[in-house]
């Protein structure tokens, strides 16, 4: 990451992104929602993280979108529904409200999927510890936020392992069942075993010592991370009083 973005500090992302959030779930229609996605697409070039965001973006949030769709346009029956074959069917109305629902998901999850894209867990470990929030609290963010590629590597280190002593782990549907079943018991140990490493590693580096930390690693908040997080504030208050008296 480089850049502006890259210089702006944890806190000013999550700012940017709550309010992301909480205007895209509360504002009528979904033009504004889908708007969302190219604008955190753009704020992810700047950071160097384009094509990165566009492949993962795609590969999850673009799949359950599309599901919904089709099945609030196509499966869903209402009363305004079209009969087109056997279950298939078209409803403006399952349109309309497909539009509502995946556009919220649009908006929020391409805002969330932009903040982990530029934000490295160092600094977000470093802002919640200069933001002074309980130790514990912290690393059981971190933990989760990290155990999911933890998962996925393990995951795959096991079904090489078991490529290499003649276990079929590709084919169709049924041979990938029966590979995934027997990968459950040692991917589970694995990561029970992980788990005790880490807090002996935490331990060993007097994790909940009553003193305060210090660390090697700094990262400063300038002028322009306490202007964005005044706009956001203020952004977020103006939308709050149109939605009261609108």
């Amino acid at each position: 990451m480089t850049g502006f973005i890259d210089r702006l500090y944890p806190s000013s992302k999550a700012a940017m992104v709550l309010l992301a959030i909480i205007v895209g779930i509360f504002t009528p229609g979904y033009l504004l929602q889908y708007a969302m996605f190219p604008v955190f697409l753009l704020l992810a070039i700047m950071a160097g993280n384009g094509m990165r965001f566009f492949k993962a973006f795609l590969s999850s949030v673009g799949t359950v979108v599309l599901v919904i769709f089709l099945v609030q346009v196509f499966i869903v029956r209402y009363p305004d529904s079209a009969h087109i074959w056997a279950f298939i069917a078209l409803s403006p109305t399952g349109l309309d409200k497909s539009l509502g629902i995946t556009s919220r998901i649009v908006s929020s999850a391409s805002a969330i999927m932009w903040y982990f894209q530029v934000t490295t867990p160092k600094d977000m470990v470093y802002a919640m510890e200069q933001a002074h929030l309980p130790k514990k609290v912290t690393f059981v963010i971190m933990s989760t936020i990290g155990m999911v590629p933890q998962v996925i590597n393990r995951s795959r280190t096991i079904m090489d392992a078991q490529k290499s002593r003649g276990i079929e782990t590709e084919g169709n549907a049924w041979a990938r069942v029966k590979s995934f079943v027997p990968m459950l018991g040692p991917l589970i140990f694995s990561l029970i075993q992980q788990t005790e490493e880490h807090a002996l590693a935490l331990q060993s580096r007097a994790f909940l010592a009553p003193v305060p930390k210090t660390s090697l690693y700094r990262l400063d908040k300038h002028t322009i991370d306490r202007v964005i997080q005044v706009i956001c504030l203020l952004l977020l208050i103006l939308f709050i009083v149109w939605r009261v008296w609108k």
